[in-house]
């Protein structure tokens, strides 16, 4: 089971793996890599159902998302 992040964590691990900057609308921030778009909302804490789900968005295993963290 994907442990609690915050959004700062997420956002070292994706850009760790590649992942550019490429907007934000309201509180969730955009990241782009080979044609893959991960959405990551900047709250206190994102919930493991999130984490999950922008880890299949980017294509990442957690594994590969922690080593950056």
């Amino acid at each position: 089971m994907p442990p609690i992040l915050k959004p700062e964590q997420i956002i070292k691990g994706l850009e760790g793996n590649g992942f550019l900057y490429v907007s934000q609308k309201g509180s969730h921030k955009k990241y782009r890599k080979d044609g893959r778009t991960a959405i990551v909302p900047v709250h206190y804490e994102v919930a493991k159902g999130t984490l999950r789900s922008i880890l299949e968005q980017a294509g990442l295993t957690l594994e590969q998302l922690m080593r950056y963290i």
